[in-house]
């Protein structure tokens, strides 16, 4: 892994930018995907979308747990990319979408689940977005970072080694009202 880390990808990989905003890529830790799945209730008849896909480890989970669609998206072509190599190490590429694109210019309509880790300024940017696009019942999962002016149906802590982690469910016609 250590040759993974060379300066010139560090600085590809970091972050991305979204509508101006400065994104670090950090990856969602493994111990969470399962508590991530449960929260989002996700079943075979959910379109799972993943927001800043990273290496594409969430989205893949969801592809596991045999959600109907799961789509990455991801601004940056170095992690699409990635995440495109872990989903075809995995045999899971027909059930994973790679979008390579600022997720605020990707139609999120028929989305049913929606993760996302990022920050709260790029969440609260985001929030008009998701209030015009998504349909009521859409279950939103983010990770350390609130939706302002949305209240979560539920909030879990999970302690790991160096912090504790904080995930958030909203519903959509629930927590935006």
């Amino acid at each position: 892994m250590s040759d993974l880390w060379n300066s010139e990808e560090v600085l590809g990989l970091v972050s991305a930018y979204y509508e101006g905003a400065r994104v670090p890529w950090v990856p969602t830790r493994e111990e969470l995907l399962d508590t991530i799945m449960k929260l989002a209730s996700v079943k075979p008849t959910d379109i799972f979308y993943d927001l800043g896909c990273g290496d594409g480890r969430v989205a893949l989970k969801a592809a596991k747990e045999g959600v109907k669609k799961a789509i990455c998206v991801e601004i940056n072509p170095t992690l699409i990319e990635r995440a495109r190599e872990s989903a075809k190490v995995e045999n899971a590429l027909d059930r994973i979408e790679f979008i390579n694109e600022d997720f605020f210019k990707v139609n999120l309509s028929n989305a049913t689940v929606i993760y996302m880790y990022l920050l709260t300024s790029v969440n609260r940017a985001l929030r008009p977005k998701l209030e015009s696009e998504l349909k009521d019942g859409t279950r939103i999962v983010t990770l350390d970072f609130e939706i302002p002016g949305w209240k979560p149906v539920q909030i879990i802590e999970i302690a790991l080694p160096m912090r504790t982690a904080r995930l958030f469910l909203y519903i959509k016609g629930v927590s935006d009202k």
